[in-house]
């Protein structure tokens, strides 16, 4: 399996605190990788330096054998819209826009004439049980649909990587099983990989393999037969 993004010696410290110290992880073709560990073990900022957001201290972020970490910040802005795509805990929905403009959105803010991005944007309606939704707004959704939405709008760019911070977080139990299938098999299918996120150790066994960090270090690490 070829390598789509790495990570090499990854150290970032915020004072005097070492958020990561020296970490090593590397994401595959169509890999879904879960990121666990308890509050302030540095997994929110591994997946955070992986997808360009902080820059770290040291080490090397890589992107289909490409560094990333050093570039400027229009040239990082412009491939986070491009080759990224990305879940939140809160989905991070414009109120003011229907469902099929929010998917549309990083489309759109590319350049894309509002006709052709809602026109792609709409083709992940069906796959993510979202028919009969382009015209609500986040306001008018649950939760569980909301989350949908985002999962719809990351994958709209066709991402090398689709990274997800605690998707299903605020989410009850049968919602989240939902909605964690939903996005490993729709990033799966279109051939993206996936870094999450997760305290939930049920999320994370429907990855493919799942990393354990304390104390900004990989401290063990599973893996995952996923049909």
């Amino acid at each position: 399996m070829s390598t789509v993004l790495a990570g090499h010696g990854l150290v970032k410290k915020y004072g005097a605190t070492t958020a990561l110290a020296g970490v090593d992880v590397e994401v595959g073709e169509r890999d879904s990788l879960a990121i666990m560990g308890p509050s302030g073990s540095g997994k929110s900022t591994l997946l955070h330096t992986l997808a360009g957001i902080v820059r770290p201290d040291g080490g090397q972020v890589l992107l289909r054998g490409e560094r990333i970490d050093k570039l400027g910040e229009n040239r990082l802005s412009a491939l986070r819209r491009k080759r990224f795509g990305f879940v939140f805990q809160s989905g991070q929905l414009l109120p003011e826009l229907p469902a099929e403009e929010n998917v549309a959105l990083p489309l759109m803010l590319e350049g894309m004439p509002r006709k052709d991005a809602v026109a792609r944007a709409r083709r992940w309606f069906a796959p993510l049980g979202l028919d009969g939704l382009e015209h609500r707004r986040p306001g008018q959704l649950s939760g569980g649909q909301a989350q949908r939405v985002a999962i719809a709008r990351a994958l709209a760019v066709e991402p090398d990587v689709v990274f997800a911070d605690e998707p299903t977080g605020a989410l009850d139990q049968a919602t989240s099983t939902e909605v964690i299938r939903l996005l490993t098999s729709a990033t799966r299918d279109t051939g993206a990989s996936l870094v999450m996120v997760t305290h939930d150790a049920d999320v994370a066994a429907h990855c493919d393999r799942v990393l354990h960090v304390r104390d900004g270090r990989i401290s063990g690490h599973s893996q995952y037969t996923v049909a």
